[in-house]
């Protein structure tokens, strides 16, 4: 059976496939995003986080033949570059924004720097589900062929949306994110939440870093992320900071990023690699339809400042 034997169903399903994994780094970066801003605090270096986790977790696989320790070694550096960017933005007349551009400068050199050694290396990659096993069409196992952190992503998602609603930690988070004298007045420490949400950010931007380089496309190199780190701050935005909208927003991005592909896929060559643009033409919408000089953004945390 050739590549196109499934004829134009093959375009569905190759935005399904691509929307499944080129969606998974969204989720990661996109949550984490969530709880920082969630704290009334925005990190534009998760570019860089993510950028570094990935050469981290494959530098690391390399080495101990183990994907899951180079996941579990992004998170911990994740954590470290989002302590970083927290402690100093805890400082006074510090801007978040300039901040954050200087730690996705410094992550973003740093893994160049020290990934050189690893683009040629081989490490293994991490394990996905084979949910098309029934099929015997492979286009359909293939789109099924689900890797593990996308189910994790999805499950993460949800259980953070409960969290943020019914409990004392999500509670304490909203509080500090919506007013800071508020958080103040309750007893509550809102620089020390900051810090650990803003760590825990950095945490989850590493793992879809690691899912870059240890599954799709699964290699390391200096062009790895193409921007996503950035993109899921507008992503982020768009869910209106909603662990489940932001889930559901990744897989929107995915899709819009396999839809080149889905139309070579079926014998469309001519045109088809201005679709390659379409996440970052749907990025621009997005900032555009959600800026105004006098309304706020809805659900926005009242203490977020994207200008401060």
């Amino acid at each position: 059976m050739d590549d196109t034997a499934i004829g134009l169903w093959g375009v569905p399903l190759a935005i399904l496939a691509g929307a499944i994994r080129v969606s998974t780094p969204f989720i990661f970066v996109s949550l984490g995003e969530t709880i920082t801003e969630r704290s009334g605090r925005i990190n534009l270096g998760l570019e860089g986080t993510l950028v570094f986790g990935a050469m981290t977790a494959y530098a690391i696989a390399v080495v101990t033949g183990s994907p899951w320790l180079g996941v579990a070694g992004a998170m911990v550096v994740g954590a470290a570059f989002g302590l970083v960017h927290g402690f100093i933005c805890r400082l006074p007349k510090v801007n978040d924004i300039a901040i954050g551009i200087a730690m996705m400068q410094f992550g973003l050199g740093l893994a160049f720097f020290l990934g050189k050694s690893y683009i040629q290396p081989a490490a293994p990659h991490l394990p996905s589900i084979p949910f098309g096993f029934w099929s015997g069409l492979p286009q359909v196992r293939a789109a099924l062929d689900i890797n593990v952190l996308f189910l994790a992503g999805a499950a993460l998602a949800f259980a953070l949306r409960w969290a943020l609603a019914n409990t004392r930690l999500g509670l304490t988070l909203r509080v500090v994110g919506d007013s800071t004298d508020a958080a103040r007045a309750m007893g509550i420490n809102p620089d020390r939440v900051r810090l650990v949400a803003t760590a825990i950010g950095g945490a989850f931007a590493a793992v879809g870093g690691a899912y870059l380089s240890l599954y799709y496309p699964g290699a390391w190199n200096e062009g790895i992320s193409s921007g996503q780190g950035l993109m899921a701050v507008a992503l982020v935005i768009f869910a209106r900071w909603n662990p489940v909208g932001c889930f559901l927003a990744a897989l929107l991005f995915g899709g819009a990023g396999a839809l080149g592909p889905a139309l070579q896929s079926v014998g469309v060559t001519s045109g088809y690699y201005l679709f390659y643009a379409a996440p970052y033409a749907l990025t621009l919408v997005i900032m555009i339809a959600t800026s105004s000089p006098n309304r706020p953004v809805p659900g926005m945390p009242g203490a977020l400042s994207l200008t401060k």
